[in-house]
């Protein structure tokens, strides 16, 4: 198995916050430190559209499952829903107190979730003109760093050491105490386990039902940096950004280093945030006011 470096992508005005592709990975989108949101082919290297309008960096965004809208949140406290084809912000939605910091479309887009410093996760509905959120979950006692969603539940992580999962069916909540600030959590892609980074420097691969430990991974550097991770394409291998500019990769499961991955060109800046294409094992990782993909090639 080889990692094969494709090409950069470079944003140039600040430094990229986030990335992520879209449903069907023929886009991604970036959010940067100069409040803006970028639209990008990354495939072809091409910048499509520039979204202005946030007061504050960008910290998130999701697409929607049709590509037609975007969701961002920013540290100006406020989640904005955009149109994708006009580059036009459709509603924003302002009732955090504090910058927002993670957010995410439900499965049918209808619901947008969002994660904040003021320690609430609020959902809003974006189909109706209500501004207020239809639903905010106060139980963490810290900042929330990372959600996710899947068909039924939200999973959420906090600096209060906690994992939080809303089974939206049955309204229930169940936490799992991991000992030490989250930064990123995420499912894996079979839905049976998370994945959580820790702010000491390990990663923590957890059975999703019973809050078993089933692996840690480790040897990449954190700096009290916010680091995404998060699963490959089949499950296999674990991805993480790192403080020393690299992206790590181990294996699922015997937690082996299979490679540090770096781009065309030496580089100061943390790697923060990735994104797995959905259908192909691509992978984009944030490095600075660059984009680096990399392809990944079975033998």
């Amino acid at each position: 198995m080889e990692f094969k470096f494709v090409h950069s992508l470079h944003c140039k005005e600040g430094a990229i916050r986030v990335v992520r592709f879209n449903t069907d990975g023929a886009y991604c989108i970036t959010g940067s430190s100069d409040r803006r949101l970028r639209l990008w082919n990354p495939h072809r290297n091409a910048l499509l559209k520039t979204y202005s309008g946030h007061g504050g960096e960008v910290m998130d965004a999701s697409a929607s499952c049709d590509s037609s809208q975007i969701i961002s949140c920013g540290l100006d406290k406020s989640v904005i829903l955009w149109d994708v084809a006009t580059g036009n912000p459709v509603r924003r939605f302002r009732g955090h107190s504090g910058g927002v910091m993670t957010v995410c479309f439900n499965e049918e887009s209808s619901m947008a979730i969002s994660g904040s410093r003021d320690n609430s996760v609020k959902c809003w509905d974006i189909r109706s003109k209500n501004q207020e959120p239809v639903q905010t979950l106060n139980e963490a006692k810290d900042a929330i760093s990372s959600i996710k969603v899947s068909d039924h539940e939200i999973i959420s992580a906090s600096f209060d050491c906690r994992i939080r999962r809303y089974d939206i069916r049955a309204g229930e909540v169940t936490s799992d105490c991991l000992g030490e600030a989250i930064t990123c959590v995420s499912f894996t892609r079979d839905g049976q386990c998370t994945l959580a980074s820790c702010a000491d420097g390990v990663i923590r691969l957890l059975d999703k039902d019973t809050g078993e430990l089933l692996n840690e991974f480790k040897g990449h550097t954190v700096d009290d940096l916010c680091l995404e991770s998060s699963v490959d394409y089949n499950d296999s291998k674990v991805l993480s950004g790192s403080a020393d500019g690299k992206l790590w990769v181990w294996d699922l499961t015997n937690q082996k280093v299979l490679a540090k991955l770096s781009g065309d060109e030496k580089t100061k800046y943390p790697t923060v945030s990735l994104s797995v294409h959905p259908q192909e094992n691509s992978i984009l990782a944030t490095n600075g006011t660059n984009v680096f993909m990399w392809n990944v090639q079975t033998e």
